[in-house]
């Protein structure tokens, strides 16, 4: 008898034993279909996720949807991980409003309507009565909504899961059945991490040079600032200075943008991603974002990263990696020294555009964004929002990095609120906003610090270092609130403007140490792009695109050696400098299967020179003996051009009249013949109508002319006979111009030496 109550009171107890509680992660950015909605990954770093983002510049977006099949039916609480973006600042409103939709119904809860931080909103709950569920995100504005994740759970009264910014936390693998072992990607003799123009650069240069490459980033397109989603058009001259195949890989994939922003389809998003694939030895990895390293005493032994659309996390094993996050990302996690400007420093930029109908565009009053009069803010001229829009002067660049992107977004929603609603409406009736680029373009974070740390006084002496490679042309571009208009918001001013420090070799360029593109303390750790070895002053003429693509050549260049000599960064320039410097010479193309093989230089390669690729007319296709002013021997002050077009080579030069300047331009002739002797220049109004120009031989002929600088020169290529001579075989002569007497500049171009007719 009493066993059988004992056997009866265990069938009880098994029978009230609870069933284990159902819970259920859904990553917003692994929808099947993000519809409207944006993939945001910019903030990893501070809230731990990437996330999805209705960015309809105020016209609400198409719906994210997926299914998803729950462990049972029954009753869940739902959370939705959120925030009201614009609650940190007060504002009245709340723009970020969306609701989930479940088999087609919203929940009663609203999401973006509260926590000025990320957090879980409690949805409420419900009852799923069939375990295969449509989910919708629904946006109700336009204005940037966001969402992180979706979770049930049918423990109801067990409260929100946990809200830590950590990334990938081991509830969030656990729940997506995400293997505790990230897959392995190894056989690498380079991790490249980061897909901007330096990043790009250094994949494509190490690749070519025989390496095997991993990409890694973390957008779905590459370029960075110089692509579609940021549209910053690519500045800095390449192809010059110490060494003028530099910058070759760079020209391949750079933008042709005419303005900043410039247009979606100038960036050329698919022919960059084309371009690398195409590289058999690079292996390209969109969409993952890295956020671990792995550390073997002082050297980097792996790079963890996840996929940003299936949260599939990946340990990348390579001998070298390369810094190309612009933050410094890497360099930091792996311990590296680094350095942050604790002054103003340069800011971030998101442009915009607007555009004109051929009827009137209502646009959404906008309470919650900065309030604004039209005096507030520079019209956007020519329909853009240009790089001055700009804010975080005096924030943390890293920690900060959403609000200030947020903050510039209530500045440009503000701005064509003022346009369209407030006064500028009489002017702006058929006004809308076409383009609002919610993918930041930042300037300066943290900066690696290198066995060189390039300041801006190294820069405006010409300190000449050993090895001088990268040409930095770009001014000492600093970036400040512009005073005018950080009156009415001081504590974040949202419009800035650019103080130059101008004395830049804007011809050859600065030629940046390559010590500045290697850990001074992690061995095998090389960086490009704006987070190099540099003083806060000297990072703004070194950051612009180009010239990060350029460090980006040189590094991959640097790791072939590495490679191949089974070497770290600091022994390429302290062993092995001479075979660096042949690869610094080789053309952009030239290339290897492995580090071991032989090099193939294709036969049609582009002459080189140290003043950069002609912008004018190609000295080398021009009849006869062309010396260009590059060539000539100068005395005296001569300032560069470009303005005046139909130049020859790569500008033209000019110097005051009465300044005591003078330019010769020497030649020899290969056969005795009769020689027109001509001179170039491009006309103009302040130039001088008295030039004189001698021109001498070496058998004693002496023929002084003056040239009226203000008309137009009577012969093709903008060429002015200055007579015709009997030279020798190999005799030498010279043309020269000075500015004694000159009423105006002298203008001082390319000679041409022709046969006679």
């Amino acid at each position: 008898m009493i066993r059988s109550l004992n056997i009866a009171l265990l069938l009880l107890a098994a029978t009230c034993v609870p069933a284990p509680a159902a819970q259920v992660l859904v990553e917003a950015e692994s929808f099947s279909q993000h519809g409207g909605w944006e993939l945001d990954t910019q903030f990893i770093e501070i809230m731990g996720s990437p996330y999805l983002l209705a960015h309809g510049i105020g016209r609400p977006v198409e719906d994210a949807t997926t299914e998803v099949e729950l462990p049972a039916t029954g009753t869940y609480r739902v959370y939705v991980r959120t925030k009201d973006w614009v609650a940190r600042w007060k504002a009245p409103g709340q723009p970020g409003r969306f609701q989930l939709l479940i088999d087609g119904k919203p929940l009663a809860e609203t999401f973006g309507t509260k926590g000025a931080e990320w957090f879980w909103h409690d949805g409420g709950t419900i009852e799923i009565k069939q375990k295969k569920i449509k989910l919708a995100l629904h946006d109700l504005t336009g204005f940037d909504g966001r969402c992180d994740g979706i979770y049930f759970t049918t423990e109801l009264d067990a409260g929100p899961p946990p809200n830590e910014g950590k990334i990938l936390p081991g509830w969030r693998r656990k729940l997506l059945g995400l293997e505790e072992k990230p897959t392995e990607k190894k056989g690498y003799d380079l991790v490249v991490i980061g897909g901007g123009y330096s990043g790009m650069g250094a994949a494509i240069s190490a690749s070519r040079m025989g390496c095997k490459v991993a990409l890694i980033q973390n957008r779905p397109v590459l370029g960075g600032n110089g692509s579609s989603e940021v549209r910053v058009w690519a500045m800095g001259l390449i192809r010059r200075g110490n060494f003028p195949r530099i910058g070759e890989i760079v020209e391949e994939f750079a933008d042709k943008a005419t303005k900043s922003p410039g247009r979606e389809e100038e960036f050329g998003d698919e022919k960059k991603e084309q371009l690398v694939r195409a590289e058999e030895n690079i292996d390209l990895f969109l969409n993952h974002h890295a956020y671990q390293v792995e550390m073997d005493g002082k050297r980097i032994a792996g790079v963890y990263a996840f996929d940003t659309v299936t949260s599939e996390h990946k340990k990348f094993i390579g001998k070298y990696y390369v810094d190309g996050t612009g933050h410094g990302t890497i360099g930091e996690l792996a311990g590296a020294d680094y350095d942050v400007f604790e002054g103003v420093k340069m800011g971030m930029s998101n442009m915009w555009r607007w555009d004109e109908s051929d009827k009137p565009v209502a646009f959404p009053k906008t309470p919650w964004a900065l309030a604004l009069e039209m005096k507030d803010f520079p019209y956007p001229r020519d329909n853009h929002g240009q790089w001055f829009w700009e804010s975080g002067f005096n924030k943390d660049s890293i920690k900060d990095l959403e609000a200030i992107r947020d903050w510039n977004l209530r500045a440009v929603y503000g701005a064509f609120n003022a346009m369209k609603n407030g006064d500028g409406a009489a002017k702006h009736p058929n006004a809308y906003l076409s383009w609002v680029a919610f993918i930041g373009g930042p300037r300066e974070s943290r900066r690696l610090m290198g066995d060189v740390i390039l300041s801006q006084d190294d820069v405006v002496s010409k300190k000449q270092y050993r090895d001088g490679c990268v040409p930095s042309t770009w001014t000492i571009d600093l970036h400040y609130p512009k005073e005018q208009y950080a009156l009415k918001f001081p504590e974040n001013p949202f419009i800035s403007k650019a103080v130059h420090d101008g004395r830049v070799d804007r011809t050859y360029g600065y030629p940046v140490p390559y010590r500045c593109f290697y850990s001074r303390n992690i061995p095998n750790l090389f960086m490009a792009g704006r987070c190099i070895s540099v003083t806060h002053e000297a990072l703004g003429t070194v950051r612009v695109m180009k010239t990060c693509g350029m460090m980006g050549e040189v590094v991959g260049k640097a790791a072939s050696i590495c490679v191949k000599e089974e070497c770290d960064p600091r022994d390429v320039y302290e062993k092995h400098w001479d075979e660096m410097v042949k690869l610094l010479e080789l053309p952009g193309k030239a290339r290897r299967k492995t580090v071991h093989q032989s090099i193939d230089i294709p036969a049609n390669v582009s002459p080189a020179s140290p003043t950069g690729p002609p912008s004018g007319l190609d000295p080398a296709k021009l009849e006869g003996i062309v010396i260009d002013d590059h060539e000539a021997q100068r005395t005296g002050s001569w300032t560069g051009g470009d303005g005046l077009k139909g130049y020859v080579g790569s500008r033209y030069m000019y110097a005051a009249g009465g300044s005591g300047a003078s330019m010769r331009f020497g030649f020899a002739v290969k056969k005795a013949g009769e020689y027109d002797i001509r001179l170039a220049y491009q006309p103009h109004e302040n130039r001088a109508s008295n030039v004189t120009v001698i021109v001498e031989t070496a058998s004693g002929v002496k023929k002084t002319i003056t040239v009226n600088m203000k008309k137009e020169p009577p012969l093709k290529d903008g060429f002015i006979s200055l007579g015709k001579f009997k030279l020798g075989e190999g005799e030498t002569a010279a043309v020269e111009l000075t500015t004694k007497g000159a009423n105006g500049y002298v203008h001082a171009d390319a000679v041409q030496v022709v046969p006679a007719e």
